[in-house]
């Protein structure tokens, strides 16, 4: 959810600046978070999550340029077959910066921002490798589709679909010092979250996002850290939003848990923190059975209770480092914890810094997982 922030700022640095100060290869940072007290975006004209959606895959797995803010957004734990871990998350998001598009004979006219973050955890050698790259949606630079198949890119940096139902697909993406090439296999539907698909994140009618899981694609392939390069196995998790919407104006900042059981089952638990430690009661989560069939979790069903803390040497910044969870589901109560699989996995070269990692299941139910942690560097209160 705090992507929501981070692609604000990106579209004001785009709109009062150009593209030109985008610099796709160089890694330089595009600062644009001084400008955010003078400058307004208008949501205006674009669709929002109000309504039940018709969903129809594999056509919703790509773009829906009729709203203003989406992402698809990958997190897996993998392990050489020795036992090495490693985490990743590979994400790319859209933004509009009109609700329309026009004809025009010029290939670079485009009302889109694609942006894409890419980490690797490589949690033996205790190193947390991340970068971020900006794009535009023309010339064939950035962008999504389904048609005829599944495929997201940023430049070199892919999501593509192996076959005509997406069911195989893969991830490439290549940076200095670290480097992914993934297979991953779909072996449950996707599964709906929030309500039939629709996501609140306030009470407020249509502050929401139109949200699936894919829960648990198995994944093999080959993790590059330096020289050298490590052929790997495991699962990851996917999320698709899309929406045009923001988050309330007491929002301080969000806790997110994608997990993965080994007991063939998945679960989604999230938190948004709000300005004097309450948490918004709309946003809950989701546990997804073995046979993919899914139950929704009010906000009321489940605790998560921080058990230590980790300071960042970047940013100062305390976040919570493990967490206690109990889950009351309609027919079970589950305890479990969650321990990081290292403590410095935080992305603190871009306008906002951000916790997001690989984290290990024990107790009632095993396995492992990813967290995000936002709002402990800056309250995320107005951002956006």
């Amino acid at each position: 959810m705090w992507r929501f922030v981070v692609l604000g700022l990106v579209i004001i640095g785009v709109v009062v600046f150009g593209f030109s100060l985008i610099d796709t290869s160089t890694g330089d940072e595009v600062n644009a978070s001084a400008l955010l007290s003078d400058v307004e975006l208008d949501s205006s004209g674009f669709a929002r999550a109000i309504d039940p959606y018709d969903w129809y895959f594999p056509a919703d797995y790509g773009a829906h340029p009729d709203f203003q803010t989406e992402w698809w957004y990958y997190t897996g734990n993998l392990a050489t077959e020795s036992g090495r871990r490693f985490g990743f998350q590979f994400t790319i998001f859209r933004r509009a910066l009109l609700p329309s598009s026009e004809d025009s004979g010029s290939e670079w006219r485009t009302r889109q921002v694609y942006m894409a973050h890419f980490t690797v955890s490589d949690i033996e050698g205790d190193q947390f490798y991340h970068q971020q790259r900006y794009s535009r949606g023309g010339a064939g630079l950035a962008g999504a589709t389904a048609d005829p198949r599944y495929h997201v890119w940023l430049e070199d940096w892919q999501i593509e679909a192996l076959n005509d139902d997406a069911a195989l697909t893969s991830i490439q993406a290549s940076a200095e010092d670290f480097a992914v090439d993934l297979q991953l296999e779909q072996v449950k539907p996707p599964a709906l979250q929030g309500v039939n698909g629709l996501s609140p994140k306030s009470g407020e009618t249509g502050n929401a996002s139109y949200y699936y899981s894919l829960p648990r694609l198995l994944t093999e392939g080959t993790v590059r850290v330096g020289d050298e390069q490590f052929t790997v196995s495991g699962a990851t998790w996917m999320d698709h939003e899309f929406s045009t919407s923001a988050l309330g104006m007491d929002a301080q900042g969000w806790d997110w848990f994608g997990l993965i059981f080994d007991n063939d089952r998945e679960m989604m638990l999230g938190q948004i923190r709000l300005v004097g430690d309450d948490r918004e009661p709309a946003f809950g989560g989701l546990l997804v059975n073995p046979d993919g069939s899914t139950q929704y979790l009010d906000s009321s069903m489940f605790t998560i209770e921080a058990t230590d803390t980790w300071t960042s040497p970047h940013t100062s910044a305390t976040y919570p480092s493990g967490w206690d969870i109990t889950v009351n589901a309609p027919d079970e109560t589950l305890n479990f914890t969650l321990t990081p699989l290292m403590g410095d996995q935080e992305l603190h070269d871009g306008d906002i810094a951000y916790w997001e990692g690989a984290v290990r299941i024990s107790g009632d139910v095993s396995g492992y997982g990813y967290a995000e942690l936002t709002g402990y560097v800056d309250a995320m209160t107005g951002r956006f």
